[in-house]
């Protein structure tokens, strides 16, 4: 799989994390939620394997039920060109097992943390009747944080599917392997248990207890051998400590705790004070020896074989059974047999009313049909107009049939519209118009300008005009968007000239009010003060007002509004507007103020005249004056 490439029209492939025997797994960007995610994908060579295809699925049904903040999350599964995928979260670090190498050793401390954490996500997994089956510390990832997160529910199944999904393979890898599972046997819990047992030796030590040249040799060695001690090998380990993993990993796994929330309870006190001087724990075990044997074929015949000869045993000795017993075997098949027929009848021929997933996720939809005992089939992905990009469309069979139990149900995802005809969306929210738009499957991005007249965050133009056809998979929608009025920084104009302060004033579109002061240290015409302060923000069209020092001649500032039409012949949707004042501080051949407008304007003009002094004021619209005055008084 290329960089680059896109899964479901949403997952952008990034570069490859790792590869496994069962599928690929790869970093890529979603696109609608504009964030990292991992996605494992089926490999090629077993698309058409059905028992893999089978174990894929029963991955992300088995993590999609769990909601711990241990257990690595699932975004999505789906089919892409025949390829079944699974969008994961992302976790940035790495798994326990190179972590272990790096790191050992590690702290006594942070091995109790980095359990609790395993163990929480354990818990979580058993309490929705989920076995993992296979934890060892490759699925056991590790982030930047060293917060822990499992994975790889690949061989995960529901407790009550144990005695179904039982075959002459031996699944897991063989290092963490319980001895009941080595034997054929069917997991449990308490095999789990044995595992997370197997894990801690590891943390705490660096290595496994086992080591052989072949995996039957180390699957033997599990049933056969005690586990090495840690003390051993680190006196620094509390009894207490090693107490955990003998326990966890007792031979019989009836002697291992009772559940895993028994054992993170025993974990948590280990470095008290109060347990330093513990003994070391001692289990009454039977051991069989030889009669152990890795091969479950071999098991089952050696099985057979017992009975023939017990059969013939009890042909050639007198019955010694009494009729009651007899009875009560007959009584205890039929009883049986009885519950086999209830509990087929319940997990194979229970007919349930499919649900109405229409409009959810896939995941949601997925989570509403476990809740039903039903589970996703084909996804196939259509454009549509009506439902939201990566919502459900419809269903096969349709929704509020009725359909057996564990079904699969046939999905029909929207990839947005395929092409839309475009609205005129200026003076709209862009936020909405986005939201809506992203639904259907484009890519809106936007450009922001500042504007005086139109609010913030309101469109003022788009790249798409009205009427015309627009496509997601080639179209991406550009709309400019009012970021407000610019802000205006003020400077400090404290000593400066008058005419500095009108040309700033003209430059950004703002009014300029002045007042006049007596003043021994700064000069004629020069600031005294202003109102806002330096470093302060105006809009265009705000007002900013100087104290100017004077000679000593009594002025009088007033404020004049002038109203300005606009002209809007010949289609004009703009004029351009200059003033001209004249007061003490002006004359009409210096240019007040430079505005542009697009529909009648009233701006506020600030004379400032001395005593018997006449002001003046003319305006010119498009280079042409078309109102004048010369009798301001003060």
């Amino acid at each position: 799989m290329n960089p680059g490439y896109e899964i479901g029209h949403r997952y952008r492939i990034i570069k490859s994390l790792g590869e496994g025997g069962m599928a690929n797994v790869y970093l890529a960007h979603d696109l609608v939620l504009d964030r990292d995610v991992s996605v494992k994908l089926l490999r090629l060579d077993l698309r058409d394997d059905p028992n893999t295809k089978r174990r894929f699925h029963r991955e992300a049904m088995a993590a999609t039920q769990l909601n711990d903040p241990h257990i690595v999350g699932v975004y999505d599964v789906g089919e892409d060109h025949g390829l079944q995928y699974m969008v994961m979260q992302y976790v940035k670090g790495t798994d326990l097992k190179a972590y272990i190498k790096k790191h050992h050793p590690i702290p006594l401390p942070q091995v109790i943390d980095i359990m609790e954490q395993v163990l929480s996500a354990v818990a979580t997994a058993h309490a929705h009747g989920i076995i993992h089956r296979d934890l060892k510390p490759q699925n056991i990832l590790i982030d930047e944080n060293k917060n822990i997160k499992i994975t790889d529910f690949g061989i995960a199944v529901a407790v009550s599917q144990d005695s179904l999904t039982q075959t002459n393979t031996l699944m897991g890898s063989v290092h963490y392997l319980s001895p009941e599972q080595a034997r054929g046997s069917i997991a449990t819990k308490q095999s789990d248990i044995y595992s997370l047992g197997i894990i801690l030796f590891e943390l705490l030590t660096g290595k496994v207890p086992f080591e052989g040249e072949t995996a039957v040799s180390i699957a033997l060695k599990h049933f056969r051998e005690e586990i090495p001690s840690v003390r051993e090998q680190n006196k620094q380990i509390p009894q207490a400590l090693e107490n955990v993993i003998i326990k966890a990993t007792a031979k019989e796994p009836a002697n291992r705790y009772a559940s895993v929330d028994e054992m993170a309870a025993d974990l948590k006190t280990v470095l008290d004070p109060q347990r330093a001087n513990e003994p070391r724990l001692k289990l009454q075990e039977d051991d069989n020896g030889e009669t152990k044997v890795l091969d479950v074929k071999h098991l089952k015949n050696e099985r057979n074989h017992q009975k023939n000869t017990d059969d013939q045993q009890q042909k050639q000795r007198p019955s010694t059974k009494s009729w009651w017993k007899k009875y009560g075997i007959i009584s205890g098949i039929v009883i049986i047999v009885c519950l086999m027929l209830v509990g087929g009848w319940w997990f194979f021929v229970r007919q349930v009313i499919i649900p109405d997933v229409e409009g959810m996720t896939v995941v949601k939809a997925e989570q509403r049909l476990h809740q039903q005992d039903l589970r996703i089939g084909k996804i196939t992905r259509v454009n549509s107009q009506t439902v939201d990009k990566n919502r459900i469309v419809t269903t096969s069979p349709h929704i509020s049939h009725k359909a057996r139990v564990s079904t699969p149900i046939n999905l029909t995802v929207s990839t947005g519209v395929k092409q839309w005809t475009m609205a005129d969306y200026v003076g709209e929210d862009y936020s909405s118009v986005a939201a809506n738009l992203r639904r259907k499957g484009f890519q809106v991005h936007q450009e922001s300008v500042y504007s005086d007249d139109i609010d913030k965050g309101q469109i003022i133009k788009q790249n798409h005009k009205k009427g015309a056809i627009v496509k997601t998979a080639s179209d991406t929608i550009v709309f400019r968007v009012s970021a407000g009025k610019e802000p205006i920084k003020i400077p400090n104009f404290t000593n400066q000239d008058i005419s500095a302060v009108q040309q700033f004033a003209n430059k950004n579109n703002l009014q300029l009010t002045t007042q006049e002061k007596k003043s021994k240290t700064i000069a004629t015409n020069h600031v005294i003060s202003q109102t806002p302060r330096a470093g302060s923000t105006l809009n265009h069209g705000d007002t900013l007002t100087v104290s100017i020092a004077n000679s000593g001649n009594q002025t009088k500032t007033t404020n004049i509004q002038i109203n300005i039409p606009f002209d809007g012949n010949g289609g004009q949707r703009e004029n351009r507007v200059q003033v001209y004042i004249r007061d003490a501080n002006h004359n009409l051949t210096m240019e007040y103020q430079d505005i542009t407008i697009n529909q009648e304007t009233t701006i506020n003009v600030p004379f400032t005249l001395k005593q018997g002094q006449m002001g003046a004021y003319r305006v010119v619209r498009n280079g042409r004056t078309i109102m004048s005055a010369t009798n301001i008084t003060g």
